[in-house]
């Protein structure tokens, strides 16, 4: 046998195939059962929309996000949505609008793609502070990871990961509900609101789901309801 030189074996880790390793569905539903949720790309058209939400939602989400430690040059919506656009073609990133009823009530990301290898992925989220604990932002992460293992078009990924700060007592529910592995603790793993923070790291297997996917077991659990 050929043995396998050290450039070649790193070429494998960090590269694998060429650039464009999956296609932007148009949408993602949640299965029968669920919270009737649909995920979708951000348009240039969300820009009001969805800069009401976050304006909205400034206190509930500010102390969880993320930012540039070296203080770069923020980005206007188009440069944004362009940045959103070049990942998707490249391969590195996909984010999805979380709509109910067609009105958005939060995102869900998925980045740090690593192919090759390793195939794995960090996934972020949150949602309207007005929809928190109904179980949306779980089943939003489960649809998205059902996608990045399973469909034929997807990333294809074998672990998926969600860092979250120690604090965040909320984001840590929505890894438990969907029984992702505590891997312990990530020291100043990521720049937030301003500084390096610690994370618990929760971590999701592609061979370690259940045989008709997360969003389908979270929603045959039940989940909570809509306020009247």
């Amino acid at each position: 046998m050929k043995p396998m030189s050290v450039l070649q074996s790193f070429r494998g880790i960090m590269h694998g195939r060429p650039p464009r390793e999956f296609v932007m569905p148009k949408s993602l539903t949640a299965p029968a059962g669920a919270t009737p949720i649909e995920l979708r790309p951000c348009t240039l058209d969300d820009e009001d929309e969805l800069q009401t939400l976050r304006w909205r939602n400034q206190a509930w989400l500010s102390p969880w996000d993320s930012d540039d430690p070296l203080g770069g040059p923020g980005l206007t919506f188009n440069q944004w949505v362009r940045e959103l656009r070049r990942r998707e073609r490249d391969g590195s990133g996909a984010l999805f609008l979380i709509t109910e009823h067609g009105r958005i009530v939060g995102q869900v990301s998925l980045g740090a793609i690593t192919y090759g290898a390793m195939r794995t992925g960090l996934v972020g989220y949150w949602v309207d502070e007005a929809v928190a604990g109904r179980g949306i932002a779980p089943l939003a992460v489960a649809i998205v990871a059902d996608w990045a293992f399973d469909c034929p078009d997807g990333p294809r990924l074998h672990r998926i990961e969600i860092a979250i700060i120690p604090d965040n007592h909320r984001s840590r529910r929505v890894a438990e509900k969907l029984g992702a592995i505590d891997e312990g603790v990530r020291r100043q793993y990521m720049h937030v609101n301003g500084r390096w923070r610690d994370h618990e790291s929760y971590v999701l297997f592609a061979q370690e789901r259940p045989s008709d996917g997360l969003a389908a077991a979270f929603a045959a659990r039940g989940q909570v309801p809509p306020s009247a």
